[in-house]
């Protein structure tokens, strides 16, 4: 007899708490082997393909393309054990099908609650319980064959007075509670959050309810097990505006379909999203200052053309930029750096992780190139060249797109001369660099025209003051007009 098991999605690391469905690649009744890539996703970081741990039929789907999940919801349910397609679920997400591999204690097929985070707030995926089970043990963060864990009960989150709450299946699979309208037994339930931890696992709910001075605990979670959604910070706090307004003033009507034509709203999902809320802390939170020179870069371009004359693999621009960086940080330590706000102290980092700015069709991405400070203009060179080809086909893994210490950001590829660019928070400082183009220049003495480009230097003033700035930025102008001076530290 087959058995029903729910697969939900993965932890999939770098402290990621959600992920957008991009494309199903498995049909309800399809036979799937263990591993096999079941669903794309796009997460904050990067476009993922999760495998599932199971092999069997498709039963299920939860959630239709362009649906956002949080960690730990059910991605789908596999029979395992199955010698035949078994028929389609009635919609993707039913929730007869949801229910089973599940106890009647309320926790899905491997003993983890539906929904729930393993210990140390990494959700579970879903291993199966049981020897028939047939699992992998080598997939994404989060699930596998390990041993299933203490079941346990949950006691479903009661809505507290006045706010409404919506019944979107996040109580399936939970302990009977007591009926909606039982006023004290909902009193009681508020006082048994108070006492308790949050249901939150999202820093970004949690900032922004601190932001806005919201408390946490007396908002109703729709998420499984109770968990509270952004949606549901962002319903508090409409509801709270809502009551703070005077009375006699009334509520601003909706937009008319003729009001809004013409317009189109973009959502801020995926990389998109987490672009503009990192750009948005960075300025918030970092007091940035820029300074910048100009250079005279023709004896940096003469020295790239006598390297790839000379044969090997080809050195762009942006290699020799990025081993002119190691060496200057290597001089300023200040700027490779960050702010711990919480300690407040200054760290400094003995490695440079390179970060450089990369467009794509997906938006604005910083793949990073680890031990930079380790590497020549060579091995930088294959390494812009591999990482700026996994950008662009969309196949950057997340740690791949952190953990920089230092941003190179060429927007000269643009076509524009200078810059005052966001520092990609949480670093100290970003070196911009605009275009190289044909200018009047004074060279020994006498007019000529000369390849001129701008540098500038943005910086967190917490770190360094402008001597220290100016100094890296003299240095590094100094080795785009004199690229021997590189020769000291080789």
């Amino acid at each position: 007899m087959a058995q029903v098991l729910e697969f939900r999605l993965p932890d999939l690391g770098e402290g990621l708490t959600e992920a957008q469905i991009v494309t199903w690649l498995v049909e309800v009744g399809e036979v799937v082997a263990v591993d096999q890539p079941v669903v794309e996703v796009e997460t904050a970081k990067a476009m993922v393909e999760v495998p599932c741990p199971y092999g069997g039929v498709v039963t299920a789907r939860f959630g239709e393309q362009g649906s956002e999940l949080p960690v730990g919801a059910p991605l789908l349910t596999v029979a395992v054990g199955a010698s035949e397609t078994a028929p389609a679920a009635d919609g993707a997400g039913s929730a007869d099908r949801a229910d089973e591999g599940r106890d009647p204690g309320g926790t899905a097929a491997g003993g983890t609650p539906a929904g729930g985070t393993a210990s140390g707030g990494t959700a579970s995926g879903g291993a199966a319980s049981g020897d028939a089970a047939e699992t992998s043990g080598n997939v994404l963060v989060g699930y596998g064959t390990g041993a299933p864990p203490a079941r346990r009960r949950r006691v479903p989150p009661t809505a507290p007075q006045g706010t409404a709450s919506r019944d979107d299946g996040a109580t399936e699979g939970l302990s009977d509670g007591p009926p909606d309208g039982d006023a004290r037994n909902a009193q009681d339930g508020r006082a048994a959050r108070a006492a308790g931890p949050v249901a939150v696992i999202s820093p970004l709910v949690r900032r922004m309810a601190r932001d806005n001075g919201l408390d946490l605990r007396r908002v109703t979670g729709t998420g499984r097990d109770g968990l509270i959604l952004r949606a549901d910070v962002e319903e508090a706090l409409r509801a709270a505006a809502a009551d703070v307004r005077p009375a006699g003033r009334p509520a601003p009507a909706a937009a008319s379909p003729a009001s809004a034509a013409g317009t189109t709203r973009v959502p801020l999902k995926g990389v998109l999203g987490a672009a503009a809320d990192k750009l948005a802390r960075s300025r918030r939170e970092i007091p940035d200052a820029t300074c910048w020179v100009d250079a005279d870069a023709t004896e940096l371009l003469r020295a790239r053309e006598a390297m790839n004359a000379a044969g090997g693999p080809r050195i762009p621009l942006l290699a020799l930029l990025g081993r002119i960086c190691t060496a200057a940080l290597a001089r300023h330590p200040e700027l490779n750096s960050t702010v711990d706000t919480a300690a407040r102290e200054i760290v400094r980092f003995d490695a440079v992780h390179l970060g450089f700015a990369a467009q794509t069709e997906r938006g604005l991405v910083v793949p990073v190139v680890r031990d930079a400070h380790a590497r020549d203009a060579e091995g930088l060179a294959e390494e812009f060249a591999r990482l700026t080809g996994a950008a662009r086909s969309g196949s950057l893994t997340p740690a791949e797109l952190t953990g920089s210490t230092f941003t190179l950001n060429n927007y000269g590829v643009f076509g524009v001369d200078g810059s005052t660019p966001i520092l990609n928070h949480p670093e100290a400082a970003m070196l911009g660099v605009g275009r190289v183009t044909a200018k009047p220049w004074v060279h020994e003495g006498e007019l000529a025209v000369r390849q001129v480009v701008q540098l500038s230097l943005t910086f967190d003033h917490r770190v360094c003051d402008g001597g220290t700035a100016g100094g890296f930025l003299r240095y590094v102008a100094d080795c785009v007009e004199q690229p021997a001076m590189l020769l000291r530290t080789l």
